[in-house]
């Protein structure tokens, strides 16, 4: 099977992602996941697939918002501080006059229950285009440097601790996300030199 090298953009200005991350952000009703992957991976190019889950991880790990986490990233690497600043403001300047907004005119209607019906509709909706652009992604993890079989047992575990088991997050990122680090850093050991830095690859 054939590969082709995935070509991938950057941000040409600060007003860019000024505006792309409103545009995003006012998206992003529920579970902004598949919405950040379908503008920065598929629509603008800023990043790989398998770049993209890297980034998200380490943006899920650290304290805050993860979305937030990400536009400072996204932002800082490429125009430093007002980068960032500037991808921080467009992702929540528009949303909050916008929930502001809504906050004011919900208020009256906030017991009626045509208004709790459409909150619960929308909540099925996010989760399931979270669960789809999880599946999409999964078609990153056979790159993952443990292997395919050690990405799905750590992906599998992790759903059980928190999701079946109701293990606090805390405990499970400091658990399976150090062994994981470990696991990952032997692996890469173990690679030549030259293959830590070879570009993303995907099959079309």
């Amino acid at each position: 099977m054939s590969t082709d090298v995935i070509e991938t953009h950057q941000p040409q200005s600060k007003t860019e992602l000024f505006v792309v991350f409103t545009l995003l952000a006012l998206q992003g009703f529920g579970g902004v996941l598949t919405v950040v992957q379908r503008e920065l991976v598929e629509r603008k190019k800023w990043m790989t697939k398998a770049q993209f889950v890297e980034e998200w991880s380490v943006a899920q790990v650290m304290p805050g918002p993860n979305v937030v986490n990400l536009c400072l990233m996204i932002g800082g690497k490429y125009f430093g501080l007002s980068g960032a600043m500037a991808a921080l403001c467009g992702l929540l300047f528009a949303p909050l006059l916008l929930v502001l907004v809504l906050a004011i005119l919900f208020g009256g209607v906030a017991d009626s229950h045509v208004a709790q019906g459409a909150l619960k509709g929308m909540g099925a909706v996010s989760a399931g285009l979270v669960i789809a652009s999880g599946l999409k992604l999964c078609t990153t993890l056979p790159q993952n440097p443990m292997g395919l079989g050690a990405a799905v047992l750590f992906a599998v575990l992790a759903f059980a601790f928190v999701g079946i088991f109701r293990f606090p997050l805390l405990w499970v990122l400091l658990g399976l996300g150090a062994l994981a680090c470990v696991l990952t850093y032997r692996a890469l050991s173990k690679l030549p030199p030259k293959l830590h830095s070879k570009p993303d690859r995907e099959a079309p």
